[in-house]
């Protein structure tokens, strides 16, 4: 793979990860909500996420999803009731953000991390951006170091742009302004969570 290539692969991957969508409210959530630490780590355990779905990508294995639409549609429904289940929740603030900073407790590690990992494996969306923008560079990974290279670029990119957010969200004179804002934000959260699952079942 030459230098060229692998910047266009930077430059879709880059561009993927800073699109506005779901991703973006969990890892901004438990960031708000437990601290750096866990913002951090939601935000490396999507990363993990991003790349399964390159190493399914490698093998071949999105392409069946996209022309099999028994199991495409399985999952997209599957992601899509994820995002209204935590909209549901964000709208009545059990367990959002609003209520960990009004009570002052931390979520669990490990429960940002199955719910950014969640977010990312049932995301149609991801799906169709490793299958339809993907297949270009899967067509000329010639040996394992490519193929290595295709798998790697987007889960450190997303990794680092969303421990980028976490960072920022997490510096004092932010938090302390959002903190004032929590339950706003948790209802917002909330819509925009819904309203990307009723997209998403619209388009099926």
């Amino acid at each position: 793979m030459t230098i060229t290539v692998w910047l266009s692969l930077f430059s879709i991957c880059l561009l993927g990860a800073m699109s506005p969508g779901p991703s973006l409210t969990i890892v901004a959530k438990h960031s708000l909500a437990s601290g750096r630490v866990h913002g951090i780590a939601v935000a490396w355990s999507h990363a993990m996420g991003i790349g399964l779905y390159a190493s399914i990508a490698i093998m071949g294995l999105s392409v069946m999803m996209e022309q099999t639409p028994l199991i495409f549609k399985g999952i997209t429904l599957a992601g899509a009731a994820y995002l209204i289940y935590l909209g549901t929740r964000a709208l009545r603030s059990t367990g959002g953000l609003a209520a960990k900073l009004a009570s002052g407790e931390k979520t669990s590690i490990f429960e940002g991390m199955r719910e950014s990992f969640l977010i990312s494996i049932l995301s149609p969306k991801i799906m169709l951006f490793f299958t339809a923008l993907f297949s270009p560079f899967i067509a000329i990974a010639n040996d394992v170091f490519d193929q290595l290279v295709i798998v790697f670029t987007p889960l450190l990119i997303d990794g680092l742009w969303y421990s980028l957010i976490a960072t920022f969200l997490t510096n004092t004179k932010v938090i302390n302004t959002v903190r004032a804002k929590a339950l706003i934000i948790d209802r917002l959260s909330g819509v925009i969570l819904i309203l990307l699952a009723l997209r998403v079942i619209y388009t099926i």
